[in-house]
């Protein structure tokens, strides 16, 4: 049976002015009950991991030099810093997966599990639901071992009793034995069916597939959980959910993430990378705390410098008048002897040196002078969206139109988009957000109804998948064609969105999410857009680059149509409707 979403609810919220006490109260829907016995998993072993100094390179450029870190039993840290600076490095260290340059990592006891649920979630051919979970959750590499062990028990293999009990000891922590039960039981939970686990990852839509990507977390009973940005393409249904388990977790966790709401309320710990030294810094106090004091000692460095800054000009300026006050006056003296008094030559000449002396008593306070670095600032997005010349009073319309995907239905759906509108679009996953969005710009077809958008109307469109830029062809070839650039003008754009050469050089496929991400911002800037569509914006974007982008969608004077389930965001872009899919 396909799913039929029958309506499209738009709904109004006002813009808060000054004074106003509180936030908009904004359609994000109600909290979603979890049963606790499906969204916590059960006790994991208690276990603590040590990193110490690690150092990774790659391509002989440092990634990260001398990082330390503790994860203990109730540890709950957030890993932060721009794109680029390691935060996925470090995960895939802690997990063991790749080897540290520098360094090493330990952990107590040596059988305690650590589970690593990358950002990317990867696909093999003809794995389903099920598979693809049990692999996810470490148990079936538990189940292996533990047949391993048990035919080495049964053959009388050496130290073949301690292997079947660490083996075992294993299975159990990860709650192998109960695992396709509990698999059920949570897809069900999550609104996609039991039915789901049987099913061929291949065939998962995109809402699917961060059910699936959810059901793994909640299912996972690792001694130390690693979450490379589990927030991404979830609806907000699905972000409460993740933030019960977050906080109702047994074990400790490192999640990377660059969604400021979940982040204030989860994590008690942050670890900043620091894109200049390549080392970390730990801050307590939660997210605000970071904040906070983070804000303070950047102040305190500004102050610091600047007063170092003052002073060692001072003793410069000290140092330089006397010594020229020093020269004038016995060059003077010697050239225009004012009399010939001796004593009151000796006396002029006497002050000269005197001078000469303090000026020699600055230079030694100016050698002594404590030095102060002045505060790195690293490189920062700026940028805006070029504007094209308006369009009509009408950008784009539907009128009874339906879509049909597969099994998949929209509609009937009628829907007008006026110059100036500011739109959110939100809705669970799986309601047909991104179909809309393709409606709207006429890449499906529809079954039944119209669609009609303005002659004078010019998209640009951020798609979810970040394929726009996707041929064979170095990127920066790429952007010259697309915006009309030449080689130097397309490698200067995208230097200012923080792509280096060795990145601009590759095809676009081979580049990380956030970067494609940044590549296609930076089209945005090249091209004039009237008509601005942003499909989950700020998946894969690090925190300064999201600030950017909402920078950037204030100040757009044309049309915007917003997907996205960044409460912040949402808040931050002042949109004039919300249209909520059901």
């Amino acid at each position: 049976m396909g799913r039929t979403v029958a309506r499209c609810t738009v709904r109004s919220h006002r813009a808060l002015s000054q004074g106003d006490p509180v936030r908009p109260v904004l359609p994000f829907g109600p909290e979603v009950p979890v049963p606790a016995h499906r969204s916590i998993p059960s006790a994991a072993p208690a276990a603590t991991l040590v990193a110490r100094g690690l150092r990774s390179d790659r391509a002989g450029r440092v990634v990260l030099d001398g990082v330390t870190v503790t994860v203990g039993p109730q540890s709950c840290i957030g890993v932060t810093g721009p794109n680029g600076v390691g935060k996925s490095t470090l995960l895939r260290l802690l997990a063991g997966i790749d080897e540290p340059d520098g360094g090493h990592v330990t952990i107590d006891p040596p059988t305690a599990t650590v589970g690593y649920l990358a950002q990317e979630h990867e696909r093999r051919p003809g794995e389903t639901v099920r598979q693809l979970l049990t692999r996810r959750t470490g148990t079936r590499d538990a189940e292996d071992e533990l047949a391993e062990a048990a035919s080495g028990l049964a053959s009388g293999t050496v130290a073949a009793d301690d292997r079947y009990a660490v083996a075992l000891e294993r299975f159990t922590a990860l709650g192998a034995g109960d695992l396709d039960a509990r698999i059920d039981a949570v897809l069900d939970d999550l609104g996609v069916g039991a039915g789901m686990a049987d099913r061929p990852t291949s065939t998962l839509s995109g809402g699917q597939e961060a059910k699936v990507a959810l059901a793994a977390i909640e299912l996972s009973r690792f001694s130390v959980t690693l979450l490379d940005e589990p927030t991404n393409d979830l609806d907000f249904a699905g972000l409460q959910r993740l933030q019960r388990w977050v906080i109702g977790r047994s074990g400790g966790l490192v999640l990377v993430s660059h969604d400021r709401d979940f982040l204030e309320r989860t994590v008690t710990t942050v670890l900043e990378l620091d894109e200049h030294l390549r080392t970390a810094r730990e801050f307590g106090g939660g997210w605000a705390g970071y904040q906070a004091e983070r804000a303070t000692q950047r102040r305190h460095a500004s102050e610091a410098f600047a007063t170092y800054e003052r002073r060692r000009s001072q003793l410069e300026g000290r140092a330089q008048q006397q010594r020229e006050w020093a020269t004038k006056g016995v060059a003077k003296e010697a050239r225009e002897p004012r009399d010939n008094d001796r004593a009151q030559r000796g006396f002029r000449v006497d002050r000269t040196e005197k001078l000469a002396a303090k000026a020699r008593q600055a230079d030694r306070a100016l050698a002594a002078l404590d030095e102060v670095s002045k505060p790195w600032e690293g490189w920062e997005l700026h940028f805006t969206i070029e504007e094209a010349d308006r369009a009509g009073a009408v950008v784009a319309r539907l009128t009874g139109a339906l879509i049909e995907r597969g099994t998949f239905r929209l509609g009937p759906i009628d829907l007008q988009i006026d110059w100036g509108d500011r739109l959110g679009l939100i809705g669970a996953n799986g309601t047909g957000k991104s179909t809309l969005v393709a409606a709207v710009l006429g890449t499906v077809p529809l079954a039944a109804g119209e669609r009609w958008m303005g002659p004078s109307v010019v998209p640009g469109v951020l798609g979810q998948d970040r394929r726009v830029l996707s041929g064979d062809r170095d990127l920066v070839r790429e952007v010259c064609d697309r915006c009309g650039l030449t080689l130097s003008e397309a490698r200067s754009l995208l230097a200012k969105f923080g792509l280096r050469a060795d990145q601009v050089t590759r095809p676009p496929g081979t580049l990380s999410p956030g970067e494609r991400t940044r590549a296609e911002l930076a089209v945005f800037q090249a091209l004039g857009v009237n008509f601005l569509v942003l499909d989950e914006p700020t998946n894969h974007l690090d925190l300064p680059a999201i600030e950017q982008l909402e920078s950037a969608l204030r100040t757009f004077a044309g049309t915007l149509l917003l997907v996205s389930h960044d409460r912040r965001l949402l808040e931050s872009v002042e949109l004039t409707r919300h249209l909520e899919l059901e």
